[in-house]
């Protein structure tokens, strides 16, 4: 009889140790996301840029001439 209740004890204590691992890679993977959803990303920069920086950042790489550029900036203000 005792033979039985100790496996049944150790049934129990591996059952909490693989629960406590399942709880540790479920934190891991959570603060993963979290930081991979928070961090910088050259979309959310895009977004963020103001029409004015793109139209001088296209002015800049050749994109417009000048009098586009005047143009478009005077049509911003």
């Amino acid at each position: 009889m005792m033979g039985w209740m100790s496996s049944g004890v150790v049934f129990w204590m591996l059952l909490q140790w693989l629960f406590g691992i399942a709880i540790l890679v479920l934190a891991v993977i959570s603060v993963i996301w979290l930081v991979r959803r928070t961090g910088n990303n050259d979309h959310a920069q895009l977004r963020a840029e103001s029409a004015e920086e793109v139209l001088r950042r296209r002015y800049a790489a050749g994109e417009i001439d000048e009098d586009d550029y005047l143009r478009r900036l005077s049509g911003l203000r």
